[in-house]
């Protein structure tokens, strides 16, 4: 990679403040969409990577209107373009679904909504230099690492920023209810109790890993600062994963934050590109990149499971009166979230554990999602949209479950575990792996 004249501190912190918050009235919304490709007639015998790399080749055959990528362990993800209305948003990426999964289907493979790998440990089928790098970079804070690039999913959802002034729609206010609201999003959808078959003590088992990995670059920035100052100062003062190279393995500097690399000029001089790659190898809940991409849903379980999470997120965040009523009920959250920065506070600990059980965190979902309800006509939502939201509410948020708990309560008597210490859902030996971080999920 040719080295470029160095750029000065000041002008990289400008540019992380002019492409990672764009102001305007919300008006478009994205979902990126991850799901585990499993083996169609035993999802727990591993597909090998000549299949991962047969489907992969199939697939992007195929005219989608998303872009397709497939993550370290094969997960597959779609990524929709920005839509103009949620409606618009959800038939494009079903009628991507809907050209992937026959493909997939005559290669004797299915897809699963999953937060995390049920079935067996994480197993790396993609050899790119970044996930080489990636891997290196995290094994040097334990399995956690390798566990979330090859063993989870999501549901990403994509919102503008939001006005530059204040109120219900705009920034700042809209900075904040992503990461209150986020809690009770990762809550209402958890879907991942479960690892190599046995209950690790989380209902959020994807959101338990996420605490364990480097916190320089995924927790969140301080919340009682201005957005933009707050997020330039994390990415400039987060650790440099890999700096890149077109000859030979990516270096993996230990130690070695943005800023200083910015001013050391060393192991070479630094590039506004290389700001920008930086920039997608942080993983905080809620990552601004232009507009705010909320990353603390897991996968949801059913052909259509993702419609829902994409449909309460944007009804909370895109209608003026649902966003002030959700502000409303989420801002007394605080408290019990305190000054530590998600997802490792308390609030999103219980979050993780106990999802909708918890009475405070069940209440907020309840009132949330009613709020959404009768916000989706107002942003024309499809009726099957509605109706979708309408069953998931009815079916977890008003009776204090969320999808974890269907795959607790299938579990034989001898597998599902007790109440842990701490009283907060079923306790195994997994869960103390998970906390310790001494042993692969």
């Amino acid at each position: 990679m040719p080295v470029r004249p160095s750029v000065s501190e000041a002008e990289l912190e400008a540019h992380l403040s002019g492409i990672c918050f764009k102001t305007g009235p919300p008006r478009r919304i994205g979902v990126e969409i991850e799901l585990l490709v499993h083996d169609a007639h035993n999802p727990r015998c591993p597909v090998s990577p000549d299949r991962m790399h047969q489907a992969a080749r199939a697939l992007r055959a195929q005219p989608l209107y998303s872009c397709l990528t497939f993550e370290p362990g094969g997960q597959l993800e779609l990524s929709s373009l920005p839509a103009d209305s949620l409606t618009a948003c959800v038939e494009a990426v079903a009628a991507d679904l809907a050209r992937v999964r026959p493909v997939l289907r005559e290669l004797g493979l299915g897809l699963a909504g999953h937060g995390h790998n049920p079935w067996h440990p994480p197993r790396r089928v993609l050899t790119a230099p970044r996930y080489n790098a990636m891997e290196a970079y995290f094994d040097r804070h334990g399995p956690a690492g390798r566990s979330m690039m090859c063993g989870t999913a999501s549901v990403q959802v994509c919102v503008d920023a939001g006005h530059e002034e204040p109120g219900p729609l705009g920034l700042g206010r809209r900075w904040l209810l992503a990461h209150l609201l986020g809690a009770v999003l990762a809550a209402a959808f958890a879907n991942s109790p479960l690892a190599e078959g046995r209950p690790t003590g989380y209902r959020t088992t994807r959101q338990a890993i996420w605490t364990q990995i480097d916190p320089g670059r995924t927790l969140a920035p301080p919340q009682d600062a201005e957005p933009r100052t707050a997020w330039a100062r994390y990415a400039l003062d987060a650790p440099v994963m890999c700096v890149r190279s077109q000859d030979g393995p990516w270096d993996v500097p230990e130690g070695l934050t943005f800023r200083e690399w910015i001013r050391t000029g060393l192991p070479r001089p630094v590039t506004r590109e290389d700001l920008d790659y930086h920039v997608t190898t942080l993983f905080p809940p809620v990552r601004p990149r232009g507009h705010l991409e909320l990353r603390m849903i897991d996968a949801q379980p059913g052909p259509d499971g993702w419609i829902v999470p994409l449909a309460v997120t944007a009804a909370l965040f895109d209608d003026p009166e649902a966003a002030e009523f959700a502000y409303r009920t989420v801002k007394p959250l605080a408290e019990t979230a305190g000054l530590r920065p998600p997802p490792e506070n308390p609030l999103w600990r219980t979050a993780a554990r106990d999802g909708l059980t918890d009475p405070e965190l069940g209440a907020a979902a309840v009132a949330c999602f009613a709020a959404a309800q009768e916000a989706l006509p107002r942003l024309g939502a499809a009726p099957g949209i509605r109706a979708a939201v309408a069953e998931f509410t009815e079916r977890y948020v008003a009776r204090g479950r969320c999808p974890a708990d269907d795959q607790l309560n299938a579990l034989p008597a001898a597998d599902a575990g007790g109440p842990d210490p701490a009283g907060g859902g079923p306790g195994t030996a997994a869960e103390g792996r998970l906390i310790r971080g001494k042993d692969s999920l």
